[in-house]
């Protein structure tokens, strides 16, 4: 009766413990980024009241006598499913689609979260709503990220400066009339920007000066001062593509206009590519398609995109990486503790393979959204009437015991 009664006590104690469980899981449905665990129990020791025997020649053999002594708790297993990823219009929300972690320095070190509900600190540090810096890696003023160093803090300025670039690429593309009479002339404007970011007007006229053959010419600035141009001749071949010059690159060499340190690069299109300049039949449509440089220009804005990189858009129109994002997985992530609203490692849930998103098993990443909690009342709910249920039992069990114990002490009588 005392063995019953102390195996029912376990399992009262078993079912406090699963409506604990059950009740966090409840609390943080709404938790963005949580998730939910379960109890799972197990026996403890057994009584064996009468060993196994073997068979004989003359006798079968029999099985062990045993009574367990109640269940204990065996730990809890966190679920890592997806939770519902909801779209919030936020920039600096980011949920992680698949597995993986964002990586954050907290009060107790390297941690990690699924709650991707960002912001950004005085500083402009990209930060989680407790305040820990979002690791990652930073750009250079180049824009380059180097993903093979250590993850550092994200830092994102609004109003951060972008540096005025010298206008050195222009690429040059469309059609010249095969049509065109002998002596016509096309001019193409582009606005070039010298090394502090003041622009230029730049005209690049082309003119027809036999059949298949064509110069090319340029001036600058609102008085039409001439420049040199290297590889000024072009040819094209009776299919209308051009032969001349080889290197499909006309250039303005350095020096010539004020301001400009490097040559300018005319490019005139790649053999095959779709915008290249030709000479077909036709209306002329040759044209400007694309320029590098630009002046200078502040942070307007920034995305994020699948794989972590944050792109700023700049006032100049231009735009730039600013960082990645890393994302860590684990062996078992099953075996990561739970630190304020985080996780941090474990002996049992391996070292954190810290690396992109998208990459080596990592999920990718949605902006301006977040991951919901991955818990499901209707589960929950089922385990919260087993566990009373179970209390209910349990404590049944040690009054039934009681009131045999009674009998017995009544035999006195």
């Amino acid at each position: 009766m005392i063995r019953s009664m102390s195996s029912a006590l376990s399992g009262m104690r078993n079912s406090q413990t699963m409506l604990d469980v059950v009740g966090n899981n409840i609390a943080n449905v709404s938790t963005v980024g949580f998730k939910s665990s379960t109890a799972i129990f197990s026996d403890v020791l057994t009584q064996t009241l009468q060993g196994a025997s073997a068979p004989t020649a003359t006798a079968g053999g029999s099985s062990a006598a045993q009574i367990g002594l109640g269940a204990r708790l065996a730990g809890t297993m966190q679920s890592f499913t997806q939770g519902a990823i909801q779209s919030t219009g936020r920039n600096t929300d980011v949920a992680i689609q698949g597995d993986g972690f964002f990586v954050v320095d907290g009060a107790a070190g390297q941690m990690f979260t699924r709650s991707g509900a960002l912001t950004l600190d005085a500083n402009g540090n990209l930060t989680t709503a407790e305040g820990n810096l979002v690791q990652g890696w930073q750009g250079d003023v180049s824009g380059n990220v180097n993903t093979n160093a250590d993850p550092g803090p994200v830092e994102i300025r609004v109003g951060d400066l972008l540096s005025p670039k010298q206008t050195t690429m222009v690429d040059l593309g469309g059609n010249l009339s095969a049509a065109a009479a002998v002596g016509y002339s096309t001019t193409l404007t582009l606005t070039g920007y010298d090394t502090q970011g003041n622009s230029i007007p730049i005209n690049v006229s082309f003119t027809k000066t036999a059949a298949n053959a064509w110069t090319a010419s340029a001036t600058y600035g609102p008085t039409a001062t001439a420049v040199t141009l290297t590889d000024a001749a072009l040819t094209f071949n009776a299919n209308g593509e051009l032969t001349a010059p080889v290197d499909r690159d006309i250039n303005i060499a350095g020096g010539q206009i004020p301001g400009f340190t490097g040559a300018i690069s005319l490019a005139l299109g790649g053999a095959s590519s779709p915008g290249r300049l030709t000479q077909f039949a036709g209306t002329t449509t040759a044209g400007i398609k694309n320029q590098d440089g630009g002046s200078a220009g502040t942070l307007q804005a920034f995305t994020i995109n699948q794989q972590g990189v944050i792109t700023g858009n700049y006032s100049n129109g231009r735009s730039r990486t600013i960082g990645q994002l890393a994302i860590a997985v684990f062996t078992n992530p099953t075996g990561l503790e739970r630190v304020g609203g985080a996780w941090t490692k474990s002996p049992n849930s391996g070292e954190p393979e810290i690396g992109t998103a998208g990459s080596g098993g990592r999920g990718l990443l949605a902006w301006g959204t977040l991951e919901g909690s991955n818990v499901d009342l209707a589960e929950e709910f089922t385990r919260l009437i087993v566990a009373q249920r179970g209390f209910q039992g349990n404590a049944r069990v040690i009054t039934t015991a009681d009131e045999v114990l009674q009998e017995v002490v009544n035999l006195k009588r």
